[in-house]
């Protein structure tokens, strides 16, 4: 084990900056406060499963002719996205640095047991803030109109302009932290991490969950969104604004997981029927 210290040492040389800058910058926002929970994840799965590595790769030799391409291709990577401060570079070459070390170290099975903590990483990479503008306005209209239709079924005194919900005498601006790419980028990779540690056997199960984790991340900042409005008109501005918008985004979870679990249980009991329809077909 005392091999991996200096590849350790040097990783934290490489991204200890970066990281110190991350957390300087753009993981403060609320936008990608998700960043560092998605990093402690993804290095909590890698130790869960470098026991499971160790034994699937204890008698494969290394595999030096794909690693070495792809370890250059993670440091030139490093290398312009420090240099040129293009996060997207920067903090994606870990990836491909971490997937060469293992080749080098330990072979393709290892690579395969350790896919998935390094795909999960992909979900703390900040994006390019023209991509995220682009597709966050609509999703943010969306959001807003589906809002603004639900509470208006309710009777409530609620009209949008835009983004811009008006509900009493209240106007409420729904933001990107709210509903905007990066928040769905959150509850995906909460899905996917639900579909990762409860590992279904059936590929239905698991692509058809996969599939409505897109639905099930709307309508969860469509709930968040609905719960701050009705907080402000029922409590006022400073309620809404304050410690209970902290709670709003706790809503946004916690209506993200409810929802995946019951999805989760009804596409459970279509597996269980169909397997059912096939017995009884085959008797």
């Amino acid at each position: 084990m005392l091999i991996w210290l200096p590849i350790i040492a040097g990783l934290i040389v490489l991204y200890l900056p970066s990281l110190v800058d991350l957390f300087r910058g753009v993981w403060s926002t609320d936008q990608q406060a998700h960043g560092p929970i998605v990093l402690s994840i993804a290095c909590w799965l890698i130790y869960r499963k470098w026991p499971e590595m160790w034994h699937q790769s204890e008698s494969e030799p290394s595999a030096p002719a794909a690693g070495w391409p792809i370890f250059i291709f993670g440091l030139i990577l490093y290398v312009i996205g420090r240099s040129q401060e293009i996060l997207l570079f920067e903090i994606g070459s870990v990836i491909w640095l971490l997937a060469a070390i293992v080749l080098l170290m330990r072979g393709s099975r290892a690579l395969k047991v350790q896919w998935f903590p390094l795909f999960f990483m992909l979900f703390m990479i900040p994006l390019p803030s023209a991509f995220v503008d682009a597709l966050t306005m609509p999703m943010k209209m969306a959001v807003s109109y589906v809002a603004e239709t639900i509470l208006f079924w309710f009777n409530y005194p609620i009209a949008r302009t835009g983004v811009i919900l008006q509900i009493g005498q209240y106007k409420l601006l729904v933001a990107d932290a709210c509903a905007g790419l990066h928040t769905l980028f959150t509850l995906e990779a909460l899905g996917l991490l639900y579909l990762n540690l409860v590992r279904h056997d059936s590929l239905f199960r698991n692509v058809a969950l996969a599939i409505f984790i897109v639905p099930i991340s709307f309508t969860a900042n469509v709930i968040r969104v609905m719960v701050l409005t009705l907080i402000t008109y029922h409590f006022g501005d400073e309620a809404g604004q304050g410690f209970l918008h902290g709670f709003a985004g706790m809503v946004l979870f916690l209506s993200a997981l409810l929802l995946i679990i019951g999805v989760d249980s009804l596409l459970q009991m279509a597996v269980r029927l169909r397997v059912r329809s096939n017995a009884l077909g085959d008797a």
